[in-house]
């Protein structure tokens, strides 16, 4: 195999891949319902992010507690949000851990699909019910379960698929989760004023509910790769150790490139939403605010579209990963100068999408086609490790760190945003050289 990894694809290799297409449709279909109902959530659970008002969002005996201590909630809203985050995804590693190492993938990969909608179904009875407390709960809820969600999805799609189906099929994979992410946040900003927060809910738990069915279709195809693979079939548990994701991470190059990747952009992302959310706050009404976010989801998943449908899927085709990997870090590091520079509102909200955009349409595909050229342990534990409790490590961190340099402005915030940036780009070249000692397609 040439030293720059897997060659540019062939005809011969488009018409061998093209025989999965059914499968491709029903992977379309799933990533659809999975981003649509998870688009429509994150609108609400941004609303309560962004409110300055501690009561609408934390239970009374918390604020209490606080109170009496000198400290005013309201003030460290995402702060001790994010916190919460981080610690429920530590306690949850290890049930994951002990979930993908006891039980099969036809056994787990559908019970936490089913496990969220169950969850979402108790979370509309408490915004029915206006329990108090409930924004808090809700939103380190579906913080949590977003990212093992999505990284299931896509630890099942790298079962489903070789790596030369990936370089061809992920771009438009990624095409159904950004209509799907783009009729989420249009259905809330239509619906939500008429049918209110709690009816959203139930909307998007019965798009969650149909992932469901869409594992279960795409089963056959898994066993089969799995067969070719020669590693741990699908219907078998892998086995190992519940923290073997860690260690994984910790000895293998590719695997520590892809984390400090993460770590860097998860930074950027966290530094831009807290200023974006200190921008929110300035509107006062929860429905207003929430349609505000719905805007900024739509105005992202639109780019994203573009780049997915016109440009990802002939660079995966042509060139590999590399520029998948390098633009966004290029591309991000001058906007976050621009910003150090002048750090206008319209300006945010401009690298805000950009950074999203490209994050979803060219380096979220790139990484994910990665990981159909490693084993089943690194697929669906090192992985779920970096994005789960390494990403909301990445958060929890640079939360914290936004409060405490926020008071020295904008600019601040914005020039050590630029040198995480230039971190993040050193990371993506690392996972780009990294790569090119994988086998051309995975084994185990």
């Amino acid at each position: 195999m040439p030293p720059n990894g897997p060659q540019r694809l062939s005809w011969s290799d488009l018409k061998r891949a093209l025989v999965d297409v059914p499968a491709l449709a029903l992977s379309f279909g799933y990533f659809f319902c999975l981003l649509c109902g998870y688009f429509m959530l994150r609108s609400i659970r941004d609303a309560f992010g962004a409110s300055g008002d501690a009561a609408t969002v934390f239970p009374p005996g918390m604020i209490a507690f606080f109170a009496g201590h000198g400290i005013a909630l309201g003030e460290l809203t995402l702060q001790v949000l994010f916190t919460g985050t981080f610690i429920a995804m530590l306690l949850l590693q290890p049930f994951y851990g002990a979930l993908v190492s006891r039980y099969p993938r036809r056994v787990f990969l559908p019970f936490v699909y089913a496990l969220l909608v169950a969850c979402l179904g108790v979370f509309y009875l408490l915004f029915q019910n206006e329990v108090e407390g409930r924004g808090a709960v809700f939103f380190i809820f579906l913080a949590v379960v977003n990212l093992f969600a999505v990284t299931v999805f896509w630890s099942f799609m790298s079962d489903v698929y070789s790596s030369t189906q990936s370089r061809l099929f992920y771009g438009f994979i990624g095409v159904g989760g950004t209509l799907g992410a783009l009729a989420g946040p249009l259905l809330t900003k239509l619906l939500v004023e008429h049918v209110g927060v709690a009816n959203i809910m139930l909307i998007s738990t019965g798009l969650l509910g149909l992932c469901l069915l869409f594992v279960l279709a795409l089963a056959p195809w898994a066993r089969r790769r799995e067969v070719v693979r020669g590693g741990t079939r699908y219907d078998e548990a892998m086995g190992g150790r519940f923290l073997e994701g860690l260690r994984i991470v910790a000895r293998v190059p590719l695997m520590r490139a892809m984390a400090l990747l993460m770590f860097f952009g998860v930074a950027i992302g966290t530094l831009l939403y807290s200023e974006q959310a200190a921008v929110a706050r300035q509107i006062i009404d929860d429905e207003a605010r929430t349609a505000f976010f719905a805007r900024i989801d739509l105005w992202v998943n639109s780019l994203t579209l573009a780049v997915q449908l016109f440009i990802t899927p002939v660079l995966l085709a042509r060139f590999g990963v590399a520029p998948l990997l390098l633009i966004p870090g290029i591309a991000i590091t001058v906007g976050f100068a621009a910003l150090a520079a002048n750090p206008l509102p319209m300006l945010l909200m401009a690298v805000q999408v950009a950074t999203r955009a490209g994050e979803f349409s060219l380096a979220k595909p790139a990484r994910e086609t990665l990981y159909t050229r490693v084993d089943a342990e690194t697929r669906y534990k090192a992985k779920a490790f970096i994005d789960t409790a390494l990403y909301r490590a990445s958060d929890f961190t640079f939360v914290w760190v936004h409060k405490a340099i926020a008071s020295l402005g904008s600019a601040f915030v914005f020039a050590v945003g630029t040198g995480m940036a230039l971190a993040m780009l050193g990371a993506a070249w690392s996972l780009v050289r990294a790569q090119r000692s994988l086998p051309a397609d995975g084994r185990g």
